[in-house]
């Protein structure tokens, strides 16, 4: 059973999301400017436009853990699983996640910020 509120954890949550995203897009954008597109600077703007919004995002929620006293560090991580472990007021948690939902959590965030915020 958790101590943390849910929103604390989503906000800690977002702090394992959000930097693996950033690690996504830099990587799309590397391939971007690589690419043969004729037109490809609206791609570039796009993923670049997206990654400040992200950065953003990033440190309000750092900014937010570090007022309440939150913290995240990875601790481990196998084939299968990565185990977090939740700095929460003096309390410690340790969390384990399985890979394909990080993955695909990142995936629906991925989706959020490029697109689906813009269309409500």
């Amino acid at each position: 059973m958790t101590r943390i509120p849910e929103k604390d954890r989503y906000i800690m949550e977002q702090a394992i999301y959000l930097p693996m995203l950033l690690t996504v897009l830099n990587r799309d954008l590397l391939t971007i400017k690589k690419s043969n597109f004729k037109l490809k600077q609206p791609y570039i703007d796009l993923v670049e436009l997206t990654m400040k919004t992200i950065h953003t995002e990033l440190r309000k929620t750092k900014e937010y853990m570090q007022k309440h006293k939150m913290k995240v560090e990875e601790v481990k991580r196998d084939e299968a699983f990565t185990m977090y472990l939740f700095l929460y007021n003096g309390y410690e948690e340790y969390h384990n996640y399985f890979n394909p939902r990080l993955r695909n959590r990142v995936q629906e965030l991925l989706e959020y910020y490029l697109y689906r915020r813009h269309t409500g």
